[in-house]
């Protein structure tokens, strides 16, 4: 991003929400079901509850492909997420970000580019750790040397600890904070439970926040998993300049559902 900016100001709200936008599986993947038609349809009528409903941003990602590869996914699933991102940031009005399950940053930033995105999320962005997929290791040194060969505005939002993950190696939530950030260039923090949808400890929370306070770049910390009405306040109350939620908007609390309009305004009206 241009150094002037800073990922909040991307969002033009000093404490951020962003939706979820759980993509059914793509063409190639095991559960597709047959229809494109019916997956863009799907993704739009998902975002547009999420920004009717108030949200400062929408996250885009292929959760329905599972199982996931563990770094770099398919040529055709690159294109299948360009022209839905491509349609997604033409149909609404807040920022959009990609991010590529299970770690493919290069995907992420390259569709991101494309398709006229704001930011990306990168599981794993420094460091490594041990997944349902094996060993997926960051490639920070790639992804930030990528975006400058692409000229792309495009920010790194980074997960520290991702879920549904060991982080190998020695290095504390702490340490994780500062190297995603200030040797990974990362220009954004996320700090989540233990999986999907699972309770993010303020603990965490406040610990990365209390370590990249002394950097002389504004990082801003998001939540993201497990955030509800009851408890977006903690979270701001600890430190955190926004939350990634998912799961908490979704009809039954189901995250595979289609998003409830209701649940986004009652989170922003708590918020």
């Amino acid at each position: 991003m241009d150094d002037t900016d800073t990922l909040i100001e991307t969002f033009g709200n000093d404490r951020p929400i962003l939706g979820m936008v759980h993509l059914p599986a793509l063409p190639g993947a095991p559960d597709y079901e047959g229809s494109r038609e019916a997956i863009r349809t799907r993704m739009l009528e998902d975002a547009a509850a999420l920004e009717d409903g108030g949200v400062d941003g929408i996250v885009v990602e292929n959760f329905g492909d599972s199982p996931f590869f563990p770094d770099e996914v398919p040529t055709h699933t690159v294109t299948e997420m360009t022209a839905l991102a491509t349609t997604l940031t033409a149909a609404v009005d807040v920022p959009v970000g990609i991010n590529v399950l299970r770690n493919d940053a290069e995907a992420a930033l390259s569709i991101a580019a494309a398709a006229g995105a704001s930011f990306v999320r990168v599981n794993v962005h420094v460091g490594a750790a041990a997944t349902d997929q094996g060993i997926v290791e960051g490639r920070a040194h790639e992804t930030v040397r990528l975006r400058d060969r692409l000229e792309a505005d495009v920010a790194i939002l980074a997960d520290v600890h991702v879920k549904h993950a060991t982080p190998l190696g020695e290095a504390g939530l702490e340490q994780t904070a500062i190297e995603t950030t200030a040797r990974g260039r990362a220009d954004g923090l996320i700090v989540s439970g233990s999986g999907t949808g699972q309770v993010t400890p303020l603990e965490d929370v406040e610990r990365v926040v209390e370590a990249v306070a002394a950097l002389e770049q504004e990082v801003p910390v998001f939540v993201g998993s497990g955030v509800t009405p009851d408890s977006i306040g903690d979270c701001f109350d600890v430190g955190a300049d926004g939350a990634i939620v998912g799961t908490a908007l979704k009809e039954g609390r189901e995250t595979t559902n289609r998003v409830s309009s209701e649940k986004v305004r009652a989170l922003l009206e708590a918020v």
